[in-house]
């Protein structure tokens, strides 16, 4: 496979931003969260994983950062593109033009429910799949955030905080400033400088479809999505990974990883929803492990 940067042009004419490094018989390709985040937090991947000789694959998604981004107030492309559907067709596009085969899959937020999404549908291709910091359901995820708020927040706080919602006044200052304490809780609790940007990344109409304003709060085309009756069906070797301070509430992984045929959990002390970064050491000595267990075929041992 070519290494480095390649623009991918999909069948519906768009292009998308692909980077592949690493050496090794391992095949790994990484889908960002979001919805409309981007590749970055797979940078130091291969790096990481080299030890073991894995070639990483990782992309922008259509919409996001590097890749294209169709005009989204255009009924047209919001019908077309933004939904779940196309984005899982997408994450098979872009495995077949970059000539993947017997691969890991690894996605982060909305990109494990991606990745749940692609087990259940193009599983032949698939060595094992990584679902990172992702429920297989919304309602949960909808009642854990709650729950942080009403922990972290006087009843005053969470009153106002709901006012503002009801009344779709995301940008008042004092609002963003209880969302701000909340991300640095329980999403980005490390913050490192090395993916700050003086310009804006995120895919905002993407994001807002999908998901809503912030992550403490689920308006968008997500409210609903449900896969808890599913998931047994997904038959490749699994590690879901979480974070033991996040957004994501680590009982439903817990019911995950007991409900998914060939599952193990593994939880990263001090880490958010981006626990690759706030415990970088824990989080990739466990998909390591798992990375070995399933070549070596140890992983049910």
């Amino acid at each position: 496979m070519k290494q480095g940067t390649t623009i991918i042009t999909l069948d519906n004419g768009y292009h998308l931003w692909t980077h592949t490094s690493g050496q090794g018989a391992i095949k790994l390709l990484c889908l960002h969260g979001g919805p409309g985040g981007n590749h970055e937090y797979y940078e130091n991947f291969a790096e990481k994983l080299a030890d073991l000789g894995v070639q990483v694959s990782m992309y922008d998604q259509l919409g996001s950062w590097y890749s294209d981004q169709p005009d989204f107030s255009k009924q047209e492309n919001i019908d077309k593109f933004l939904n779940l559907e196309y984005f899982v067709d997408e994450v098979e596009e872009v495995r077949q033009k970059l000539g993947l085969d017997q691969f890991y899959l690894l996605g982060q937020s909305w990109g494990g429910a991606l990745t749940q999404e692609y087990a259940l549908k193009y599983p032949a291709h698939l060595k094992g799949i990584i679902i990172s910091s992702m429920t297989d359901n919304i309602e949960e995820y909808v009642t854990n955030i709650n729950a942080i708020r009403e922990k972290e927040f006087s009843a005053e706080d969470l009153a106002f905080m709901k006012k503002c919602e009801a009344t779709n006044e995301y940008d008042n200052e004092r609002y963003q400033n209880l969302i701000d304490i909340l991300n640095r809780g329980y999403v980005d609790r490390k913050q490192p400088p090395a993916i700050s940007h003086l310009t804006e990344t995120m895919a905002t109409p993407v994001y807002n479809y999908f998901q809503g304003d912030n992550e403490f709060v689920v308006t968008g085309k997500l409210k609903g999505w449900d896969r808890r009756n599913d998931i047994h069906n997904i038959s490749v070797p699994t590690l879901i990974t979480f974070g033991e301070h996040e957004t994501m509430p680590i009982p439903t992984a817990k019911r995950m990883a007991a409900t998914i045929p060939h599952a193990r959990l593994e939880t990263t002390p001090n880490g958010g929803h981006h626990h690759m970064i706030d415990n970088a050491p824990v989080y990739f000595a466990h998909l390591k492990r798992f990375l070995s267990d399933v070549e070596n075929n140890t992983f049910n041992d």
